[in-house]
């Protein structure tokens, strides 16, 4: 198939444009590099050893949307182009309704002009807030706690109706649990353009001496060490998730919900515990206050996805320290050093 990918240069998107190539997929890139880098194309151009169509260009630009959903002619479109950061989200709450609801509004009316009528949404297990019971399942109630998980909340509603009011309409709504991780070849993997937000890459950056302590938030959590506990999900594993869900596409119609998750939780002391084995560094920590909206646990079941589009995690937490670590030494100053 003819891929477009929104937000194609980023952590997630560049992973997924190796994968989506190595199953024989054309893809073409729309990204305005306000958290990525041209260089992450490079990359994966050379490790693919194919052929990558960009764009530069805002989502929320309809001329430039046109303009390359004409030129391109996709059969589908992966959707990652969005806005992430829960803090961030709070203090710029109309940013990110532009961005990632007006958006997607945008890029939907693009693709109908364009005859496109297929869409994964990169979206979110925030959209579950508050846990009522573990693990979460698709049919758990959405109740978001931040800004950025009611705009992902939006857009899946949106998707959602748009889907219905067409015979031939698909929406997969993949909600990621904890990405984390790097590709074997250690030449792309994470890179937070500031402070990062989630805690791996700031476990790598301490390793490297980029900072000078992980800040545990908080140790007090009803746990088996008092830290909070996630679904880690290698990035691959992750990728893998959407070229599974083209392949869906390609004989699905409506809109459908999907886990993307180990069904497995890790505290943040297993995580230091991991990456201390995985790249012999001693990681210091700082325990200090909880931050207003986290947590206790969180978990996925992931069994629709297993049942309905053939995938399944198969990476474990060994693979993900290392990966990273990998990616981390390797390249400590990301994408900007060469």
């Amino acid at each position: 198939m003819r891929v477009l990918v929104t937000g194609g240069a980023g952590y997630i998107g560049s992973h997924t444009l190796l994968e989506l190539m190595a199953q024989g997929h054309e893809v073409c890139v729309f990204d305005n590099y306000s958290n990525a880098t041209p260089d992450v194309l490079t990359r994966v151009r050379s490790l693919s050893n194919g052929v990558i169509h960009d764009y530069v260009g805002d989502v929320r630009d309809s001329d430039k949307l046109d303009e390359v959903l004409q030129d391109f002619q996709p059969d589908a479109v992966i959707h990652f182009a969005g806005l992430k950061a829960v803090g961030e989200s709070a203090e710029k709450p109309l940013y990110y309704y532009d961005v990632n609801v007006s958006g997607t509004l945008t890029l939907l009316r693009a693709m109908a002009r364009a005859g496109c009528k297929k869409l994964i949404f990169s979206s979110s297990a925030t959209v579950y807030g508050e846990p009522e019971y573990l693990p979460y399942d698709e049919a758990h109630p959405t109740n978001p706690t931040s800004v950025y998980g009611r705009t992902k909340l939006m857009a899946e509603s949106i998707l959602s109706d748009w889907a219905a009011a067409g015979d031939d309409r698909t929406a997969v709504l993949l909600r990621y649990f904890n990405p984390v991780g790097a590709h074997a070849s250690a030449q792309i993997g994470e890179d937070p353009k500031d402070v990062p937000n989630n805690l791996m890459p700031f476990i790598a950056q301490v390793a490297v001496g980029k900072r000078d302590v992980l800040q545990v938030f908080g140790e007090d959590y009803d746990t088996p060490d008092g830290t909070g506990l996630r679904d880690y999900i290698h990035v691959v594993d992750l990728a893998r998730a959407h070229v599974a869900a083209i392949d869906y596409a390609a004989n699905a119609h409506g809109a459908r919900a999907f886990n993307i998750g180990t069904g497995l939780s890790y505290s943040v002391r297993d995580m230091v515990s991991a990456f201390e084995k995985a790249s012999g560094q001693q990681i210091p920590t700082k325990t200090v206050p909880r931050r207003a909206g986290d947590i206790a646990v969180m978990q996925a079941d992931a069994s629709r996805a297993k049942a309905e589009l053939d995938w399944e995690a198969t990476h474990g937490l060994d693979d993900m320290a290392a990966s990273t670590w990998a990616w981390q030494s390797q390249n400590p100053d990301g994408y900007e050093q060469r």
